[in-house]
């Protein structure tokens, strides 16, 4: 199912039933019309959650507070998706009461989410905003506290990008330092994510606090190698430092083969290999490998994997096999062409194969 569908007519009959059983001042007949019409179905996900604040607003003819105060009494019946439209209504009409504002996103963030809703607020209020985020990032409540780091993400998908911190991010750090050793997976992923953002930009300033941060317990280890993931996968030698993995000196790739050298478009090949540990210590390792696909206009454009994190004892070495897919996907079209295997060890290219696709 289209997520848009989650938004269809059962719900809109659901919600106005809701809303009404809080006024007797609400049209249902008028509030169902104005959305279930011939435009309804064009309308893609994020035109009918603000479609429906809309159409909420404009039947419910009461204060800012009022509205809000109806609103939170029926969020707690629409959970995850559903209860976008919610946050939507603060953004869209909440912007000259930020108390009452700030209040309502506490509660809707714990049935949904309020971290596209905040950004507005961050953008206008700066101050006042920053001062919430930090309040949040304190709170008891796992949801509140992920929506101080997940709220102020420069770069959140989906939302607003916010480019006072994509310039200056440190105003951020304190609100991450506090969250960097929660008990939440669901807030520690933010956190990860917040920084992978950051290092898009910034890298120093996140590799400086990952070196700070790492080993002061399992719950901040686990953001850091989240945090670096691009860094990691860049191949960025003080990333790879960080953790042991920036020397590829005495690890060698040999017998790399492929099970065809030609294939179709849509097919797939093997690939195998032998990693050797020629040093005399064992060697913390992070294999990857790329692949240069062929582009429409006779260019290449590569596309790193990553294979494996190991350790490998002196002397020693260990086979490998993947199976590498060449169909036709949404996210990626495919032309003939000489297309580049290569073996990449702790951020080192090794070994390169050729394969020819028609």
């Amino acid at each position: 199912m289209n997520l848009k569908d989650e938004f269809d007519k059962t719900f809109i009959v659901d919600l106005s039933c809701k809303i009404s059983t809080q006024t007797t001042a609400f049209n249902q007949h008028s509030f169902e019309d104005s959305l279930l019409n011939d435009l309804w179905e064009k309308k893609e996900l994020k035109e009918r959650i603000r479609a429906i604040a809309e159409v909420i607003h404009s039947h419910l003819q009461f204060s800012y507070i009022e509205q809000t105060n109806i609103l939170s009494k029926i969020a707690p019946n629409y959970k995850g998706l559903k209860g976008l439209i919610f946050p939507e209504f603060i953004q869209l009409y909440g912007l000259n009461d930020v108390p009452t504002s700030f209040k309502a996103m506490e509660l809707f963030t714990q049935y949904s989410t309020a971290e596209f809703a905040i950004r507005p607020f961050i953008e206008k209020y700066p101050k006042e905003s920053h001062q919430q985020l930090l309040t949040w990032s304190l709170s008891d409540n796992y949801h509140l506290r992920r929506l101080a780091s997940e709220g102020s993400r420069p770069r959140l998908p989906w939302g607003r990008k916010l480019i006072a911190f994509i310039k200056k991010p440190q105003p951020n750090i304190p609100i991450l330092e506090n969250l960097k050793n929660d008990d939440s997976l669901y807030v520690r992923k933010s956190v990860a994510n917040h920084l992978n953002d950051i290092s898009k930009d910034h890298p120093n300033l996140v590799l400086d606090l990952a070196k700070k941060w790492l080993g002061t317990s399992k719950h901040s280890d686990w953001i850091v190698k989240h945090a670096l993931r691009t860094l990691l996968k860049k191949g960025d030698k003080k990333a790879l430092a960080i953790f042991g993995l920036d020397d590829s000196k005495g690890l060698e790739i040999k017998d790399l083969t492929l099970s065809k050298s030609k294939i179709k478009i849509g097919e797939f090949v093997h690939f195998q290999f032998k990693l050797i540990n020629q040093s005399n210590q064992q060697r913390s390792i992070r294999l990857e490998y790329s692949v240069n696909y062929i582009k429409a206009n006779g260019s290449s454009s590569k596309k790193k994997f990553q294979l494996s994190e190991l350790s490998l004892n002196p002397n020693t070495k260990k086979a490998f096999k993947r199976k590498q897919w060449f169909k036709e996907l949404s996210t990626r079209k495919h032309y003939p062409g000489n297309h580049i295997i290569t073996i990449i060890v702790n951020g080192d290219e090794k070994e390169s194969v050729s394969l020819s696709i028609k």
